[in-house]
Parts: C-alpha cells; structure tokens; sequence
C-alpha cells in the first residue's frame, strides 16, 4: 500500500522537517533525529509526528462505508 498525504499550513522549515523524518529508516532513526535538535525544533517535530498519524488515519478511512450502510448490513445480518 502507497501512503501519499499532504498536511495542508505546515510553514517552509516544518516542510523541511517533516521531509527529512519522513524520509528516515523507523522509528529509532526520527528519535535520534529529533534529539540533535533544539528544544523547540523538537517540540514541532512531535506536533508534525502527531499531524502526520492524523493523516494516516483520516487516509485509512477514506472509502469507507457511511454508518447507515454499515447499520443496513448489520440488521440483514440480524433478520437471518
């Protein structure tokens, strides 16, 4: 599976954070990144990582049935 999102306002320096983690091997290697890092450049990488798990997820339910389809198929279910 291909994951391609944009997180729309990130200024010009969290672009280029946000790049340069997304571009690294795991977990470990962002961490390790983050702490050669001023304090501050630490705390936005935290908030891109959070912004970024947003996106993931709001992508993972892309495509998803509306509740009411979901809800129609569970009482067929039920009637059997």
């Amino acid at each position: 599976m291909s994951v391609e999102f944009t997180i729309v306002g990130l200024n010009e320096k969290q672009r280029v954070l946000a790049d340069i983690m997304w571009g690294l091997d795991g977990l470990d290697q962002v961490n390790a990144f983050i702490a050669t890092l001023p304090k501050r450049d630490q705390t936005e990488c935290r908030s891109i990582i959070e912004l970024m798990k947003m996106a993931l997820v709001e992508q993972c339910y892309d495509g998803i049935s509306e509740m009411d389809q979901a809800k129609s198929v569970l009482d067929k279910i039920a009637k059997r």
